[in-house]
């Protein structure tokens, strides 16, 4: 991909960096690419060895991310999130050779590296910098490897909900069907640009945002982080056609944001796209109405480099509080038996096509308990299928709650207590009760500058749920915990139950 966009647009941008003030092009791309992969080469480092970095989004971030990929090396990018003991963990376990890291991570990766059982060599680097090594290094005795589709690209640790985290490994062909699927659910084309908003330690910053215009011959600005206070000033200084983001950002927009007399230009904005958790309705309207851009509600997954469901990009044809349907690749809803559903009916979400992974690292188990011999992979989602195709997600297997034999989707209680006006974020999870087995436990985020009891709650849950519903517990915190990509990790809460 890199090498046909850098014969067909060799000029054309494909990056552009604000933070550092520089810009990429397609024929740049593929230069730098091939220095990465000599200068890795001349540090001892082959085809199929892992390279990592803790490091923000930005110029050399992205030139990282793809140009040890185009080597034929594996990268494996380390979540800046990550608490020391996960960290030290997927250092060791990726069985990376190589990190790259910013100054104000060294404490961190120091500590990580440290632990390992083998040596492992950290660079320091300037993120902003145009050049990563010195531009007059003599790489003139190494040859570029041999790359297939079937080669190893990617190998990204997902943040989980409990226990230790699992390494998903991604092929050339599952990278580059992500971006073809993200490519024909939106239709990009090479006049589109996308704003990152999402880190490149996460599946959708990667493959919706860095691969997808790639795929598409369409370009990307990539700031080191997302920030409210920049948002709409990049999308209009850089004509940015859409972006990505997560329901906690769209959150953050609406309440912290306005666009009026500001004098961005914005009318090139085709769509938002948001995905990683379900964008609750209220929410996802009070966006479109405030600021006249749709959204286009989707869903994915690490293990399937991203994409799997998307609204159709004609607004009168999506479906509100559904991620859409199958683009690219192929979804069913199935019982307990693995028979399909019939129509309507609540099962497991499954997901078949190129862009599914090879598998968990280092773990032949739990690949053969997801991955089905004929490529359907077991998502873990919950959700039905109506007569259209749409899919819509109820909740996950191992977050349903079940009270007294009932099963509760947390989705449901959620919905619930996003429609009152002083919630700006909520999660439900089961907690043990000793007549139900199960109990609800609400943990709530208040909008800024609104006030609500728990009993004000209580009462609104029982006008919208019902009495077995209705939570029985109701925290209030500051935040509530989420993944790299913003996505809620309600098994979490439990944790702030005393």
């Amino acid at each position: 991909m890199i090498d046909m966009r850098a014969a067909r647009q060799p000029d054309k941008i494909y990056m552009i960096a604000p933070d550092a003030g520089l810009e990429m092009t397609y024929g740049r791309l593929k230069e730098e690419s091939i220095r990465l992969t000599k200068h890795l080469m001349r540090r001892g480092l082959r085809k199929g060895d892992k390279v990592s970095f803790l490091l923000s989004n930005g110029y050399q971030t992205t030139r990282i991310f793809l140009g040890a990929m185009y080597g034929g090396f594996v990268i494996s990018p380390l979540n800046l999130q990550a608490q020391p003991s996960q960290l030290a963990y997927v250092v060791d376990h990726s069985d990376t050779r190589l990190v790259f890291f910013t100054e104000d991570q060294r404490e961190r990766i120091e500590a990580a590296v440290g632990k390992a059982k083998r040596p492992i060599e950290a660079v320091s680097i300037d993120n902003d910098d145009e050049h990563l090594f010195p531009p007059d290094e003599d790489l003139s005795g190494y040859a570029l490897p041999d790359v297939t589709e079937e080669d190893d690209a990617l190998l990204l640790y997902t943040s989980g909900t409990t226990g230790l985290p699992k390494g998903v490994l991604l092929s050339h062909k599952n990278m580059v069907a992500g971006g073809q699927y993200t490519a024909l659910a939106h239709c990009l084309t090479p006049e589109d640009r996308a704003l990152c908003c999402l880190p490149l330690y996460h599946i959708n910053g990667e493959v919706v945002t860095a691969v997808a215009p790639l795929v598409s011959g369409g370009s990307v600005v990539m700031p080191h982080r997302f920030s409210t206070s920049t948002f709409w000033e990049l999308i209009s200084r850089h004509r940015c056609t859409w972006f990505s983001v997560v329901p906690t950002i769209i959150s953050y927009l609406v309440g912290g944001t306005d666009i009026g007399a500001k004098g961005y230009h914005l009318k090139q904005v085709r769509f938002g796209r948001s995905a990683s958790s379900a964008l609750p309705h209220s929410l996802h309207k009070a966006f479109e109405e405030k600021f006249n851009i749709s959204i286009i509600e989707t869903m994915g997954l690490t293990e399937t480099a991203a994409p799997v469901l998307s609204n159709p990009l004609d607004p009168a044809k999506r479906k509100y509080g559904s991620p859409g349907r199958a683009v690219g690749n192929e979804a069913r809803v199935v019982d307990e038996a693995g028979r399909e559903a019939p129509r309507g009916v609540q099962g497991e979400i499954m997901i078949r096509g190129d862009n599914v992974m090879k598998g968990y690292y280092k773990a032949p188990d739990a690949t053969a308990r997801a991955l089905k011999p004929d490529g359907w992979l077991h998502t873990g989602d919950l959700g039905s299928m109506d007569d259209d195709g749409f899919v819509f997600v109820t909740g996950r297997l191992k977050e349903l709650i079940i009270k007294g034999g009932e099963n509760i989707a947390p989705r449901e209680i959620d919905d619930a207590l996003y429609k009152h006006p002083a919630v700006l974020e909520a999660a439900a999870v089961g907690i043990p009760d000793e007549h139900y087995g199960e109990e609800i436990l609400a943990c709530v985020v208040v909008k800024p500058g609104f006030t609500v009891t728990g009993q004000q709650l209580h009462e609104h849950c029982l006008e919208h749920l019902g009495r077995y519903k209705t939570p029985k517990k109701i925290l209030f915190l500051p935040d509530l915990p989420k993944g790299p990509s913003g996505k809620i990790q309600r098994l979490k809460c439990r944790k702030f139950l005393k």
